[in-house]
């Protein structure tokens, strides 16, 4: 709603068990149990896909569940501490996305055409985030310096093509 203003007519929060009260849907992304095809026109997926061991079969879904036309936002990050330990957590954290695994990855289910990775930040952005340190901290030049050997958030648009064009992937 933040940046759709007035054109989002419905938000729905997607979540892999029971008992989160904002979730509209429960399911499981990775294999697409108990979630509709063509259901949306965009999907905000953010720090999420790390988190899922089948990594492909979660992109399979996201495009199942996109309508024709429809868009995939994904953030992800490069550099960072490891967030989540099987054993210790709800659930564990297996990968790390680089612009170009990102553009593969998506490739593979979208179609190389339909996808637009970029990367941002720099080694004092990685050395600030991994000591602790708040972009406040930072001034908006130290910030918006990219620098590829140091891929910090890692974001990825894809788009479902149009019925009849561009790539499709058979899901069954």
């Amino acid at each position: 709603r933040r940046f759709g203003g007035t054109q989002v007519t419905q938000a729905d929060v997607l979540h892999y068990v029971e008992g989160n009260p904002a979730a509209t849907i429960v399911g499981d992304l990775a294999t697409g149990e108990n979630i509709e095809s063509d259901l949306f026109d965009c999907i905000i997926i953010t720090q999420t896909l790390q988190m899922i061991y089948d990594v492909q079969g979660a992109i399979r879904t996201l495009y199942r569940i996109l309508k024709p036309g429809g868009v995939v936002l994904m953030t992800g990050h490069g550099t960072s501490k490891v967030a989540r330990i099987k054993d210790q957590d709800d659930w564990g954290e297996y990968w790390r996305f680089p612009r170009q695994s990102g553009r593969q990855l998506f490739g593979e289910v979208f179609g190389a055409e339909n996808v637009e990775p970029a990367a941002f930040g720099n080694v004092l952005v990685c050395t600030s985030f991994l000591q602790g340190i708040a972009a406040e901290e930072l001034t908006q030049a130290e910030l918006d310096h990219r620098d590829t050997r140091f891929e910090v958030l890692v974001v990825v648009r894809a788009r479902k093509p149009n019925e009849g064009t561009g790539t499709h992937v058979d899901n069954g």
